[in-house]
């Protein structure tokens, strides 16, 4: 069975936002009274606004709602207390976004993105001194009863590049994801057009396998997915962000070709932590390991307790309702429901086998998959111009 990708042209060809969308500005100016960490000044109180980007604003799955959240910091004997701010918070069927601002050497600004369809955070990280940026896991939209490909999430990333006239270096994938289609290959395209600078599209070295065994499973011709990524990351490789040092971190346990991006006290560890009342992601796709994911998770763990894990997703529970973009390793390391302190090997593997056996499969697997080992290049058109999709039948034990 074939899907045919239908492409908007009206959406291809513009930058505007979403109407059921809204921004989320985040401002942080120093709270005084805090000492700093390390001579960092690390101490913020958060004010957050909304405003409706766009006519037509309605009522998200996620309710508005004021919710506590822990800011943490550091006093002059170095022990760690928390600041309780309060954050009115509101989510559509769009994005949101969550902004901070760079105060320390060697720190970066970061702009996370919500898109509530996936579930998917996105992120551009900025070195405040140069203005250079990367995007990390950026959503290409896709609506499998349409069948259409749609750029909303992806030109929301643009017009944000725009209005902060940064200059993206690069797209980073974390891994080849099975839940949403990656956007890289069209803002490649697009930045190019607009800035006459063409970012490179990097992941890590481990892609080619995860390449060739989806590649022969979806019949994808070859050419289709050899070199398509610019950039292949060894373990632990650095790389500059302007005058940022980031370093690409093996994370293999969702998928074996799994990275995270550390920048300044900042990890993007897409799949592998999510927050803390989730836990982890999942092991169940060829070549994942709870074992693996056991020992990637002590591995981020282990940074100082200040580090912010930044997520590749949320799903908010009922009590929680709003999408959370990070924690830092010390809310992890004491509340983390699957890799808290105290939870040995043994019992996370046993959990996290027996959550995934009852988890179904990623709801745009097959579509995700043929587009992401294609670095987001669309498939070639048919002689009657058609890009096409490949869709197994479950036949359910019915043959004839």
């Amino acid at each position: 069975m074939m899907n045919s990708v239908k492409t908007s042209q009206v959406a291809l060809g513009s930058l505007r936002p979403t109407t059921n969308s809204i921004r989320v500005t985040t401002s942080r100016t120093p709270l005084r009274s805090l000492c700093q960490h390390a001579g960092k000044r690390t101490a913020y109180i958060t004010k957050t606004s909304h405003s409706p980007m766009g006519a037509g604003f309605q009522k998200a799955s996620f309710n508005n709602k004021l919710i506590e959240r822990r800011a943490w910091s550091y006093n002059s004997t170095r022990s760690m207390h928390s600041v309780a701010t309060k954050i009115s918070s509101a989510v559509t069927n769009g994005q949101a976004s969550y902004s901070t601002e760079a105060t320390a050497a060697g720190e970066p600004t970061i702009h996370a993105v919500f898109e509530t369809k996936t579930g998917t955070w996105q992120y551009v990280v900025a070195d405040p001194s140069t203005s250079a940026a990367v995007i990390i896991d950026p959503v290409l939209d896709y609506d499998p009863a349409a069948l259409a490909v749609t750029t909303s999430a992806a030109d929301t990333l643009l017009k944000l590049v725009k209005e902060k006239s940064y200059k993206v270096d690069r797209i980073l994938e974390t891994h080849a994801h099975a839940d949403h289609l990656t956007a890289a290959s069209y803002l490649q395209n697009r930045l190019t057009q607009e800035y006459g600078h063409k970012p490179s599209i990097g992941i890590g070295k481990r892609i080619g396998e995860v390449q060739k065994l989806f590649g022969r499973r979806y019949a994808v011709p070859q050419e289709e997915y050899s070199v398509v990524f610019d950039k292949l990351f060894d373990d632990d490789e650095q790389f500059k962000i302007g005058n940022l040092v980031a370093t690409a971190m093996h994370l293999p346990g969702h998928t074996p070709d799994h990275l995270g991006y550390k920048v300044g006290d900042n990890v993007f560890c897409g799949d592998s932590l999510f927050h803390a009342d989730i836990g982890t992601a999942r092991c169940d796709f060829p070549g994942g390991s709870a074992h693996s994911l056991f020992k990637s998770g002590r591995k981020l763990l282990s940074l100082p307790d200040h580090v912010k894990i930044w997520t590749g997703h949320d799903y908010p529970p009922e009590d929680r309702k709003t999408p959370m973009p990070w924690m830092s390793v010390q809310d992890h390391k004491r509340q983390n429901k699957h890799l808290r302190d105290g939870i040995t090997e043994e019992e996370f593997v046993s959990v996290r086998q027996e959550r995934d056996a009852k988890l179904a499969e990623p709801r745009l697997l097959h579509q995700s998959l043929q587009i992401n080992i294609r670095a987001g290049h669309l498939p070639k058109p048919t002689e009657a111009g058609h890009r096409m999709l490949h869709v197994p039948l479950k036949l359910k034990d019915v043959k004839w």
